[in-house]
């Protein structure tokens, strides 16, 4: 029983599975017919037209199922309800759909119910009525422009067309030309077409290839012609300067044993001249080329002989001048040696059947007999130094082959000479070369064969061998055809001696340089050049050539610019009537799309009364504008058509469509007329700005905005664009309405109080495209003049186009106010002379006669605030000054005052002026060098720096005690050179070094001893022994004070004297002990020091702040050694300042050194800097702030604390002492991090950190909240002390 539940509960789990299999089949098949119709694409006809044949009157209809997707549209469907004989015909039902068409097609046949023979007549002619073919419309969707190429190379040319309607079994046929001869496949040339696109290639490209290629569609009811050329220049030559390859090998005369190669030579416009021609041949089913002709061949024909009977030969053609043999031609069309009179010698005899039996004539003729002579020899051909001659064989039967010899008599020579005397011709046609040019002759032809040879021919006429090369064409015209071509007409050459064809050579106006134009022969006297540079300025000229060579140079053209042909511009288009008073019409008018190349200048109007369909002309005077107002011979009430003429320099176009109907009623509607003069600017893939102008018509108010309307191309539905009305007539319209790559168009409606009014005339299609190359406006300031520009770079320009700079998008004509426009080229500048707050607002340019190039930009007022403060700057700059001046004292006493700028230019000027006495200097760093100081140089001391338009000014004052100190300096420098220059001295003047253990040495150095030289010491004026005895050999002297106490205290002396002169030192070793105090900064505050002439120890030391003795303790560390005594303050604070006091205290006197800490001057940042700064990559970052202190205080600026060094990306700047900044050019990431900025005089200073996040364009703000940080306070510097010590 279990057994059973278990397959019980199978069977049921089963049964359950099959359930929800077809309940979620149900639920699917919706789907899977939508899926299945989505699929199906082109239209199909699912149940077709059926023919049908019917009695007169009787009522028909014809229906038909499609499908496709999507759902396709049925034209040409039928419906009778009473049939006439008349009605007889084929009628078709065309499906169409985005993806394809198809087509169904029935006959009727309506008869009449009373037959007769006319009624049969005319039935007869309704079943079989006239064939008519089916139109087809091919447009070229994208199509082949002029090609270049060089030998060797590939092309193909290809064209894609809509074929409409594109039908299976009526597909065009792609016939391809080249100079009008059709091409075939071949191994050079393959073709393809089908599926809307036809493809030619040229596998390999050869100088035969070039020439005018043309495509032609063909259907039985017309064709679609396109065409352009293919130009192949020369491969690179296996010797440099050799010449190009010959083309068009032609095989002319084919015989059993040999032919003739003709060929056309190449153009040498840069190589030397061609001496001759190698001819070489290549045996079918070989790959190995011999050369004919062991010389080479000076004309473009020569003959081959030697061949093999019956076998197959490709021949090529190479080129010889001074640099050697240039690349091979094309080879040659595969060619036969076989005797071309064979099938005259066949004789055919019937027998009883169907069959044939062939013999030779040959066969029946007696052996033994010579033939008989050949007749009518004729020179075919002839040339400067060979002729062909042919001539008719005689009678001929015998099997022995016959040969024959050709015979020349040169007229005056006396004698008939045999041509051929190594090689038999056996056909009767031969090419006699090597001729000599200027002479008569006469040929004959002898017959023979192994029995004997026949008499001689008549001889032929007299004939004179003429000289060969063509003369130079005659004069050569060139006028404008595109802005890249030229076309070349020229008078062919007076005497042309077998012209082949022409070869055009161009170059640039005042160079040499001429370049081929073609490099193939040319057969027509009109050329037309491609491939030149708009603008530029070319001369031409021309060559004939034949099969001896190139004719020389025609004269050149006159110079030509480069530049479209002008022609008549096309017809105006869109006239809209804008307003009506019931006596007169105001009319307005779109330009012509194609101006001729020259601006269209005037209109004419003519108009129509559509009641008496006569056409009148409106003005005799032109029109300059696009509106105008009809006034006069109008009828209130009529009905009026208008249309009208554009006219250029070159003359009057074609007149525009006529226009709508217009009657002539006065409007009185309350809302306003219509808005013209609909553009577009501005294109972009996200925007595009729609301009217009005003109605004339304003209804009953005033208008108070505008809205803006669009349309996809093709489409009814419009939309609006702005939702609240706008009062300019310009609109900017962003992504958000539109999608890339589409086409749009635009129309406007003006709004008053009483309503919105009429729509404008639509604007034309613009697809929301960018113009590839497009730029933007640049805004700066000149570093030269220092003026505020909008700089534009277009990128197309046309010979006409100009820039149109619009401010609000009106076009700027007052140039009154110091603006200025400057254009060179496709580049324009807008220029502000002055500018102001009147100049704040949207300015944009476009250029005309282009596609479009336009663009726009904003000036704000921050922006014009911060560039008027760099025009200032650049206006009236000033050279910084890294050091100010100062002097420093030379050897012999001389001064030198100098002074550091920073960036100046080798043109820079400057002047000294010392006592009112100036001095030039020289090039290099800006010094003056005082020979003689004395008493009469106290004074002010000044410099004047000028370079280009920067300048500076820095003064030194030299009087009093600091007057007196320099002068002191400069005397002891003049002595000390004195004194060291000739004889002993002290290199190093006595010092006192203080041991670890507190003893005290003194210590001296001499030079420029001598063997008698005596060193000496002395302590107050009496000679002392030192326990060191004086090293002269190394000039070091001691003298150790042991155990230094009070009685070594002190006036210390040393001498080194020999019999050129004595040179002293000496040192008070009983006055002040320590030098004045310093300061410096350590990791945790700063350190007050004092160093330590001696020590001795009965000396004490007290530290003191404000009379107050300080204690030791964390915060006040008091230590030293014997050389130094130091208080460290860690973490100083505001109540650290005052003044500092150490006193060294002895038996007999106390000693005091002061410092003041009070920083009441110190360098300070006023306010300007940010705690955190974001800025977007590639953009310029500049901190400013400002500064104060006194004396002026340094400012400098690190990075992540490392200093920054000014470069050309890092600006450093300080401007009138107080504004002090760190421009940033081009930010990177790598810029990010912390920056410092540091400022410090010699009381203090403080710094400050700024936090720069740099992020990539395209990312998120980068979300940064400040950390407060506290300015660090720098205190020091200013030392005071009570007394002056000087040590000697």
């Amino acid at each position: 029983f279990v057994p059973f539940l278990r397959v019980y509960e199978n069977v049921c789990v089963f049964i359950l599975s099959l359930v929800n299999l077809y309940f979620n089949v149900e639920k699917k098949m919706p789907e899977k017919y939508i899926r299945e119709e989505s699929m199906i694409r082109g239209p199909k006809f699912v149940v077709r037209l059926r023919s049908h044949t019917v009695y007169e009157n009787s009522a028909i209809k014809l229906f038909c199922t499609v499908e496709g997707y999507p759902t396709p549209q049925v034209k040409c469907y039928a419906c009778f309800c009473r049939c006439a004989t008349d009605d007889t015909a084929m009628y078709t039902a065309v499906a169409s759909n985005t993806h394809g068409q198809a087509s169904s097609q029935a006959s009727i046949i309506v008869k009449s119910k009373t037959f007769s023979p006319e009624l049969f007549c005319c039935f007869s002619d309704a079943v079989l009525p006239e064939i008519k073919y089916t139109k087809i419309n091919i447009t070229f969707t994208e199509t082949f422009d002029v090609t270049f190429g060089k030998e060797g190379d590939k092309a193909t040319l290809t064209c894609r067309m809509t074929i409409n309607p594109n039908l299976a079994n009526l597909q065009p046929e792609a016939m391809w030309y080249r100079d009008e001869h059709l091409l075939k496949e071949s191994r050079w040339v393959k073709m393809e077409s089908g599926g809307g696109v036809a493809k030619l290639t040229l596998t390999q490209l050869a100088k035969d290839d070039e020439g005018l290629y043309t495509l032609r569609m063909v259907t039985k009811g017309g064709d679609a012609v396109h065409r352009a050329c293919v130009f192949v220049d020369d491969g690179p030559p296996p010797v440099p300067q050799a010449p190009g390859a010959p083309m068009d090998i032609k095989i002319h005369d084919a015989n059993r044993d040999y032919v003739i190669v003709s060929w056309k030579p190449p153009n040498t416009t840069t190589e030397g001249p061609i001496i001759g021609y190698f001819v070489d041949r290549c045996e079918v089913g070989t790959e190995t080329w011999m050369q004919c002709n062991d010389s080479p061949v000076k004309i473009c024909k020569y003959a081959v002989q030697g061949l093999f009977e019956g076998h197959s030969y490709y021949f090529r053609v190479r080129a010889v001048n001074s640099r050697g043999i240039g690349r091979p031609s094309r080879m040659s069309e595969p060619i036969a040696a076989l005797d071309p009179t064979e099938f005259e010698r066949i004789h055919a005899t019937k027998l009883g059947g169907r069959h044939d039996v062939v013999t030779y004539y040959d066969d029946l003729e007696d052996e033994g007999k010579a033939p008989g002579p050949p007749s009518k020899v004729c020179a075919s051909e002839t040339d400067r130094t060979y002729v062909v001659l042919s001539w008719v064989p005689p009678v001929y039967h015998s099997k022995a082959p016959m040969w024959y010899y050709i015979e020349k008599l040169q007229v005056g020579a006396g004698s008939w000479q045999r041509v051929n005397t190594k090689v038999p011709i056996r056909s009767p046609r031969y090419a006699v070369f090597d001729l000599l040019e200027g002479k008569d002759y006469q040929f004959r032809v002898v017959s023979a064969n192994m029995y004997g040879i026949s008499e001689p021919s008549e001889p032929t006429d007299t004939f004179y061998v003429h000289s060969g090369v063509p003369s130079a064409p005659g004069q050569v015209i060139a006028t404008r055809e595109t802005d890249t071509s030229v076309l070349i007409q020229w008078v062919p050459p007076k005497d042309p001696n077998n012209l082949i064809g022409y070869y055009i050579d161009f170059c640039v106006k005042g160079s040499k340089n001429w370049t081929s134009a073609n490099h193939k022969p040319h057969k027509q006297t009109r050329f037309v050049v491609h491939g030149l540079t708009t603008g530029e300025t070319y001369v031409f000229r021309v060559q004939a050539i034949n099969e001896l060579g190139l004719s020389d140079e025609s004269q050149e053209s006159a110079p030509l610019s480069v530049r479209a042909a002008l022609k008549l511009p096309s017809s105006p288009y869109d006239l809209s009537l804008l307003y009506c008073d019931g006596e007169s019409m105001v009319l307005s008018w779109k330009q012509p799309l194609r101006s001729g190349g020259a601006d269209v200048t005037d209109y004419y109007i003519d108009k129509c009364n559509v009641a008496k369909k006569t056409w009148k002309e409106v003005n005799v005077p032109p029109i300059k504008e696009r509106l105008h107002k009809v006034a006069g011979g109008l009828t209130a009430g009529s009905v009026y058509q208008f249309r009208v003429y554009g006219a250029n320099m070159i003359g009057l176009g074609d007149a525009s469509t006529p226009s709508t109907p217009f009657k002539c009623e006065a409007w009185t509607t309350p809302e306003p007329g219509p808005a013209y003069d609909v553009t577009f600017t501005e294109v972009r893939d996200d925007s595009v700005v729609v301009e217009w102008k005003a109605p004339v018509y304003s209804g009953a108010s005033a208008i108070t905005g505008y809205f803006v309307e669009k349309s996809k191309k093709g489409s009814d539905n419009w939309s609006k664009v702005n939702e609240s009305s706008v009062n300019h007539c310009y609109l900017k319209v962003s992504i958000c309405g539109l999608e890339t790559g589409e086409s749009y168009v635009f129309r406007v409606r003006a709004e008053n109080a009483n309503g919105i009014g009429l729509a404008s005339t639509l604007s034309d299609p613009v697809c929301i495209k960018t113009l590839p190359g497009k730029t933007e406006i640049k805004c700066g300031v000149d570093e030269e003049s220092g003026d505020i520009y909008l700089s534009f770079e277009s990128c197309q320009m046309a010979e006409k186009s100009k820039f149109v700079w619009k401010k609000s998008y009106q076009e700027i004509t007052d140039f009154s106010k110091g603006i200025a426009v400057k254009t060179s080229g496709s580049h324009s500048t807008l220029l502000f002379k002055n500018p102001d707050k009147e100049d704040l607002g949207t300015y944009s340019v476009s250029v005309t006669h282009t596609d479009g190039a336009s663009a726009s930009y904003k000036i704000s007022a921050e922006e014009l605030e911060k560039m008027l403060a760099l025009s200032h700057d650049i206006r009236n700059p000033i050279i910084p000054l890294k050091t100010e001046l100062a002097y420093k004292i030379l050897e012999r006493g001389r001064m030198r005052f100098w002074l550091q700028a920073e960036g100046i230019s080798s043109a820079v000027t400057y002047k000294f002026f010392a006592n009112n006495k100036d001095h030039d200097a020289a090039t290099g760093i800006i010094e003056m060098v005082m020979d003689h100081f004395t008493v009469e140089s106290e004074g002010t001391f000044t410099v004047q720096i000028q370079d280009g338009r920067g300048k500076a000014q820095s003064s030194l004052v030299l009087m009093g005690n600091a007057f007196k100190a320099a002068l002191a300096e400069a005397e002891y420098q003049r002595r000390e050179y004195i004194r060291v220059k000739e004889g002993p001295h002290f290199m190093e003047f006595l010092s006192i070094q203080v041991g670890d253990n507190a003893s005290v040495t003194l210590v001296c150095k001499v030079a420029n001893l001598k063997k008698d030289s005596v060193f000496q010491w002395y302590k107050d004026d009496v000679e002392v022994i030192s326990e060191v005895p004086a090293d002269l050999n190394s000039g070091v002297c001691k003298f150790p004070l042991t155990n230094f106490s009070k009685r070594d205290v002190g006036l210390y002396k040393a001498t080194i004297t020999d019999d050129r002169g004595q040179d002293v030192s000496q040192i008070d070793v009983s006055g002040s002990s320590a030098s004045e105090l310093s300061i410096q900064c350590t990791a945790e505050g700063i350190m007050l020091q004092c160093h330590m002439k001696y020590y001795t120890e009965e000396m004490k030391i007290h530290w003191k702040q404000k009379d107050s003795k300080i204690a030791a303790s964390e915060r006040m560390r008091i230590g030293g050694n014997p050389a130094m005594a130091t208080l460290e303050i860690v973490e100083p604070t505001d109540k650290d300042k005052g003044m500092y006091t150490i006193e060294i205290v002895d038996p007999e006197k106390t000693h005091s050194r002061t410092l003041d800490l009070s920083g009441q001057h110190r360098g300070k940042v006023v306010g300007g800097l940010p705690d955190v700064v974001t800025i977007m990559e590639k953009k310029t970052l500049s901190l400013t702030c400002t500064v104060c202190g006194d004396p002026k205080p340094l400012v400098s600026w690190s990075k992540n604390d490392h200093e920054v060094e000014p470069s050309d990306q890092y600006v450093i700047a300080m401007d009138s002492g107080k504004f002090a900044s760190l421009t940033i050019k081009g930010v990177s990431l790598e810029d990010s991090g912390k920056y410092t900025m540091t400022v410090q005089n010699k009381y203090g200073g403080e710094s400050v950190d700024i936090i720069v996040s740099v992020y990539k364009h395209g990312d998120r703000v980068p979300d940064i909240k400040p950390t407060p940080s506290p300015k660090r306070i720098i205190i020091a510097f200013a030392s005071r002390a009570p007394q002056q010590h000087k040590n000697n």
